[in-house]
């Protein structure tokens, strides 16, 4: 993992905001701001609430159960999730977001039984450019490597869900580096897996269990699962200002947004 401060991972905002210059972001979403000079108590669980002062462990919003992590798995998911995207002085991390939920049920589901993926042979290593080569499906590849590297933290006697973050840091260096045994491959493919799955996470809909009050749309200025935007599109040099909607809340804006007001 790159050297980072507290304040964030590898200068994430910075990476997510030109990244997503590259989609149908068109501004930074006042929105969110509009949210934090409201006078109305924000609803818990929110962005908002995040904002004005919900930062305590004891505050954060209940994860799901899971279906697939074991209570050990989850710590470690948990406390590593949490270090790749943490809670900065603006916007609120990976777990807060409820990527572990994300991931867990991915895992769970057909991404972790390797439904879309060929599994028939013959195997051998690959090269840097051909991507993932091992025989596991996703949900194989995190037990495998979960279980070396839990025993591998035992061995160093290491609380890693509790540790200070600088002490999570430096082992997840380890892991994405590589130099961890994770039963006849690299801990770096398990890192760079997890690393992919803790974006996803934080930008999918909600509806997959991440992206909580929709956070990683609202940090970025992507307005959602608007089917249509019938009442603007010919409407050009206008600021577009929306509160963003998940694919579960479509329904209620068949005829696309309509508020705007000029930048």
């Amino acid at each position: 993992m790159s050297h980072e401060d507290d304040r964030g991972a590898i200068a994430r905002r910075s990476l997510f905001r030109g990244a997503a210059g590259l989609g149908a972001v068109t501004t930074l979403p006042a929105a969110a701001s509009a949210q934090t000079a409201s006078t109305a108590m924000p609803a818990p669980g929110t962005v908002a609430a995040w904002r004005a002062g919900a930062r305590a462990a004891s505050d954060r919003p209940r994860a799901a159960p899971y279906r697939f992590f074991n209570a050990v798995e989850a710590d470690f998911v948990e406390a590593a999730v949490d270090r790749l995207i943490p809670d900065d002085d603006e916007w609120p991390g990976a777990l807060w977001a409820g990527v572990p939920t994300y991931i867990d049920g991915q895992l769970a589901g057909g991404y972790g039984q390797g439904a879309r993926f060929y599994g028939a042979g013959p195997w051998a290593p690959g090269l840097p450019s051909q991507g993932y080569q091992l025989p596991l499906n996703p949900s194989q590849l995190y037990r495998t490597s979960l279980t070396a590297l839990l025993r591998d933290l035992g061995t160093r006697r290491l609380d890693f869900a509790h540790a200070a973050p600088e002490t999570r840091d430096a082992f997840l260096r380890d892991v994405e580096a590589g130099r961890i045994d994770c039963g006849g491959f690299p801990s770096s493919v398990f890192f760079e897996t997890l690393l992919a799955n803790t974006i996803e996470g934080y930008f999918a809909d909600p509806s997959y269990g991440g992206n909580r009050d929709m956070v990683g749309w609202r940090m970025i200025g992507f307005p959602g699962a608007y089917a249509a935007y019938l009442q603007i599109y010919t409407n050009h040099g206008m600021r577009f200002d929306v509160e963003p909607m998940a694919m579960g809340s479509a329904g209620q804006h068949q005829h696309g947004p309509g508020g705007h007001r000029h930048g």
